[in-house]
C-alpha cells in the first residue's frame, strides 16, 4: 500500500510540475528559478532530516549515491529549465516519457535488467516515430522550440544515467537521507552557476504566481517528490518506476491547454499519442515478462 501510495504521489507531483517550472521563470531568468527552487528544497528536506532523526551517512558508497543524485537535481534540472522557456510545459513531461527507453538501454548494460526484447524494440521505434512527429510540431512555434526539445532529450538522459547510477551502486540509503545528500552536491554548484551566469542578482520584483510555483517547487516538489521517487527506486526496478511517465503526460498536455493556454494540435496530439502508446508497450512487455 505504502509502494502504491508513493507511486500516486509521484505521478500527482511529476504532472503538475512542468507548468510549475514554466511559471516559477515567468518574471526571472530560469537561473534564478531553480536556484530558488532548490535553496528552499534544501532547507525542507535538511528540516525533515533532523526531524526524522537520519544521520547523513558518509561512507564511500552514500557519497556516490550522492554524486550519482546530484546529477539529477542539478545537471538534468538546470537543462530542463533551460529548454522549459521555448516549449510548452505539456512537452516536458511527454519527452521526459521516453525516459523508460533510455532506462531500459542503460539497465540492460550496467544492471542486467532483462529490458531489451523484440516488443520492447517495437515500443522504442514507435516512441522514436512519435519524437519525430513532436519535432516536426516544433517548428510550427518556432525555431527555439527545436532549441528547447534537444535540451529536454539531453536532461532526460542525465535523468535515466543518474536512476541507474544509484541503482547499481546499490547503498541501500533511505529515500530521504539519498535526496538530501544530492543536495549537499547539488546546491553550491546551483549558487556558484546563479552568480556566473546572473551575478547572484535578486530580482526586482516577483509577481504572486512566481512565488507560489517557487515555493511549490521548492517545500513540494523538490523534498516530496524526489523523496518518494527514490523511495520507489529503493523496491522496484528502474524500468518500473520510470514507467511513471506514461501517465504524466496526458495530465501535464491537458493542464497546460486549459490553465495556460498552451497549444494542442493535431500533430501534438498524434505524436504524444504514439510515444505514450510505445511506453504502454513497454509496460505490457515488462508485464507479461514478470508473469513468466
Amino acid at each position: 500500500m505504502r509502494i502504491f501510495l508513493a507511486y500516486l504521489g509521484v505521478v500527482l507531483i511529476w504532472s503538475t510540475t512542468p507548468l510549475a517550472i514554466k511559471w516559477s521563470s515567468v518574471d526571472v531568468s530560469y537561473v534564478f528559478g531553480v536556484t530558488a527552487r532548490m535553496s528552499i528544497g534544501a532547507v525542507c528536506l535538511f528540516l525533515l532530516m533532523l526531524l526524522a532523526r537520519q544521520p547523513l551517512k558518509l561512507t564511500r558508497k552514500a557519497l556516490q549515491t550522492y554524486l550519482a543524485v546530484a546529477l539529477q537535481l542539478y545537471l538534468s534540472m538546470l537543462i530542463t529549465y533551460w529548454g522549459a522557456q521555448f516549449i510548452p510545459s505539456g512537452w516536458v513531461s511527454v519527452i521526459f516519457g521516453l525516459s523508460p527507453f533510455m532506462t531500459a538501454f542503460l539497465a540492460a548494460a550496467f544492471l542486467n535488467e532483462r529490458s531489451l526484447g523484440i516488443g520492447k524494440l517495437i515500443s522504442y521505434i514507435m516512441g522514436v516515430i512519435g519524437l519525430l512527429v513532436m519535432f516536426n510540431s516544433a517548428w510550427d512555434i518556432n525555431a527555439l522550440a527545436i532549441q528547447g526539445m534537444i535540451a529536454m532529450l539531453i536532461a532526460t538522459f542525465l535523468y535515466s544515467v543518474s536512476s541507474v547510477w544509484v541503482k547499481q551502486i546499490h547503498a541501500q540509503l533511505p529515500a530521504l537521507t539519498q535526496i538530501s545528500g544530492g543536495m549537499l552536491f547539488a546546491l553550491p554548484a546551483y549558487l556558484v552557476t546563479w552568480y556566473w551566469l546572473d551575478d547572484a542578482a535578486l530580482p526586482d520584483i516577483l509577481s504572486k504566481q512566481t512565488q507560489l510555483a517557487i515555493l511549490y517547487l521548492g517545500m513540494i516538489a523538490t523534498p516530496i517528490g524526489f523523496a518518494l521517487f527514490y523511495y520507489l527506486l529503493l523496491y522496484m526496478p528502474a524500468t518500473s518506476v520510470a514507467m511513471i511517465t506514461l501517465v504524466t503526460p496526458i495530465f501535464s498536455l491537458v493542464l497546460g491547454y486549459f490553465v495556460n493556454q498552451e497549444p494542442l494540435t493535431l500533430k501534438i496530439a498524434l505524436g504524444t499519442g504514439m510515444i505514450l502508446l510505445a511506453l504502454a508497450i513497454h509496460a505490457f512487455t515488462d508485464r507479461r515478462r514478470n508473469q513468466t
